[in-house]
């Protein structure tokens, strides 16, 4: 398996879609809800919506399904 780095340009960030998407579900959905009171909350509500996001919920490119669903099919 061979791995290339792919160079993002500063000021780009349409030419990596993907983590600009996950990066502003992940902003909207959890950092913005409220402040963490300590590093040790953060981690517990990061760690929730980590597992909501990857495996609970549907998405679209699974056909609305969740992950879950998709992997018992």
């Amino acid at each position: 398996m061979h791995i290339e780095v792919a160079h993002i340009a500063p000021g780009k960030p349409s030419q990596n879609g993907t983590d600009q998407s996950f990066n502003g579900r992940f902003r909207d959905e959890c950092l913005s809800m409220g402040w963490f009171r300590s590093r040790a909350e953060a981690k517990v509500v990061i760690a929730a919506w980590r597992q909501h996001y990857s495996q609970a919920r549907p998405h679209s490119s699974l056909g609305c399904l969740t992950p879950l669903e998709v992997r018992r099919q």
